[in-house]
């Protein structure tokens, strides 16, 4: 079995948990109440690169990034640093969030957020929707294609935006099978860990004409974003590079500066 293979194993009991506690009933009760959060897309293409500033305070790969990090003040410096969304893990077991996170950060900034999670019922996109998120993360990988098809058009309805990950070409047919229109390339082997943005220059000709095509993790320079903007590319999703950094506001002008001044 490996990491992502636990990892979902892990999620299916823990949402089987909570669904005794919190009803689906209840989840879309509550999402039907709350104001529409802004739109994920829209936002991104609002620059010739959409940056999706993320916070955690762990993960399996890296271990403890900033375990004491206030979620809510991060999320504020990226909003005045000028990201256009805000993606925020979930998952408490190994990247260290937590509900709680997610309604601090909802209520500092103004700019969309995905609900980074491994999303496998739809208990998690209504309660991501009952939240405030604007977009919920979909893993290829975790999925098969019935599920996938179920959890797409959950999402929509529930008026948030899926974000489609894939990192293999099987995986890419298979998002644009289920007709993902957001479709998220991760760098990052998902059984390996290993790092490499060949991946994203590797899948992007095959995605779907027209998508928001995304790329993530593994991003760390300005020349990395001109080299996936030629090929391409829309938005990026920046992580550890970015929740590392004392000066965040310089690390974002550093990163994204030249692009979006090509605008």
């Amino acid at each position: 079995m490996n990491l992502l293979e636990k990892i979902v194993e892990d999620k299916r009991e823990e949402i089987n948990q909570l669904k005794e506690s919190l009803t689906l009933e209840y989840m879309k009760s509550s999402a039907s109440i709350r104001r529409a959060p802004p739109d994920f897309c829209e936002a991104l293409r609002s620059v010739p690169m959409g940056l999706i500033a993320e916070i955690k305070r762990k993960s399996p790969s890296a271990g403890d990034i900033r375990p004491d990090l206030r979620p809510d003040l991060l999320a504020a410096q990226y909003e005045e640093g000028g990201a256009q969304a805000i993606s925020l893990l979930v998952d408490k077991k190994y990247f260290g969030g937590q509900e709680s996170d997610f309604v601090m950060v909802r209520e500092a900034v103004n700019i969309p957020i995905l609900y980074k999670e491994f999303v496998l019922d739809p208990w998690q996109i209504w309660h991501a929707a009952s939240i405030g998120a604007s977009a919920v993360l979909l893993i290829a990988a975790a999925l098969p294609d019935d599920t996938l098809r179920e959890l797409l058009e959950c999402a929509e309805k529930a008026g948030l935006t899926p974000l489609v990950e894939v990192h293999t070409e099987d995986e890419m047919a298979r998002a644009a099978a289920a007709g993902a229109t957001c479709i998220g390339i991760n760098n990052r082997d998902l059984t390996t860990f290993e790092v490499s943005l060949e991946t994203t220059f590797r899948l992007s000709d095959q995605a779907p004409e027209g998508c928001m095509l995304i790329s993530e993790s593994g991003i760390r320079s300005a020349e990395d974003i001109s080299r996936l903007h030629a090929a391409g590319v829309r938005g990026v999703l920046v992580g550890e590079y970015l929740v590392r950094q004392e000066d965040v506001g310089r690390a974002i002008r550093d990163l994204m500066g030249e692009i979006w001044a090509s605008s």
